[in-house]
């Protein structure tokens, strides 16, 4: 099945998840959710998950380590392939405007990511990213796009994560705020259309 993303048509587009993306529960889960029902493949590195463990553990006294861990290892089990490895080699070449940054493009760039999804817009120059045939896209943006694409399937998506919330279980009106709090506004405007 070939689907439209950007000017091309690729077989499966794969997408590369920054850590700020998966640093905010209910972007993560939302974003797994999409990442499991097969319109795209989704890619991350073992630095991308330190990276979100990490700073969440510095904001969040209350979360552990282990329950982290646990967090990450079903993400590695559950989607397909989606761990990179092998891309250190890279890094040193690369130029970003936050050299600490180097390791996305570099994991990104192995595993062969048509786009970067992370709200650090400014952090990934289109110009340089660009170069490597690689978009970058605020996740609100990387949403809706797929929304265009596949409305029934991402709809779905996001009501079997509503429907996974249990502690607290969220109405359809406090799981759209809950993305418009996520930076997803554009998102939440359109499934609001679908859901309620």
């Amino acid at each position: 099945m070939t689907r439209s993303w950007g000017s091309e048509t690729v077989a499966v587009f794969t997408a590369f998840y920054d850590a700020n993306v998966l640093y905010p529960a209910e972007l993560r889960n939302l974003l797994m959710h999409l990442a499991l029902i097969g319109l795209f493949r989704a890619k991350w590195s073992a630095d991308v998950h330190e990276e979100w463990i990490s700073n969440l553990l510095k904001k969040r006294p209350d979360l552990t380590r282990d329950k982290l861990e646990r967090t990450r290892m079903l993400m590695d089990k559950h989607a397909v392939d989606a761990l990179v490895t092998d891309y250190e080699d890279l890094i040193p070449g690369l130029q970003l405007p936050d050299p600490d940054d180097r390791h996305v493009l570099a994991a990104a760039i192995r595993g062969h990511a048509d786009v970067i999804v992370t709200m650090n817009l400014r952090d990934f120059p289109s110009d340089i990213i660009g170069s490597f045939g690689i978009e970058v896209q605020h996740p609100d943006e990387f949403i809706l796009q797929l929304l265009g694409l596949e409305p029934d399937a991402v709809v779905t998506a996001a009501q079997n994560h509503r429907q996974s919330l249990t502690n607290p279980p969220k109405t359809v009106a406090e799981y759209l705020e809950t993305l418009e709090r996520q930076g997803l506004t554009q998102t939440a405007s359109v499934l609001r259309e679908h859901m309620l």
